[in-house]
């Protein structure tokens, strides 16, 4: 999977296209991610011992990994992500468009 956790994203399909965000968590078995402030639901809870108060509780459910592309600082836009290995041994992924190095 070309996205990783702490990238910022950009939504390209959905109720939520053209939205950016971080991603908190890559679920690589279903290849979902969970994006900050992306595609919220709305949870009923029953009050327990952890949480006093029930209630409809909203947060961020998984969206495919496939609707979203790596945002690219440089170029200013989502971008789709390359790797390649260096000189020195390690693995990197770039910007298509740009070439510049994501860390």
């Amino acid at each position: 999977m070309r996205v990783r956790k702490g990238d910022t994203v950009v939504v390209i399909s959905g109720n939520d296209r053209g939205k950016m965000g971080k991603v908190l968590k890559v679920e690589l078995d279903s290849g979902r991610i969970i994006v900050e402030g992306i595609h919220f639901i709305k949870r009923h809870t029953k009050p327990s011992q952890r949480s006093q108060k029930g209630g409809i509780v909203e947060k961020e459910a998984p969206i495919k990994a496939s609707n979203v592309l790596v945002y690219c600082p440089k170029c200013d836009k989502g971008v789709r992500v390359g790797k390649k290995a260096l000189q020195d041994g390690r693995r990197v992924r770039f910007c298509r468009r740009c070439g510049e190095m994501f860390t």
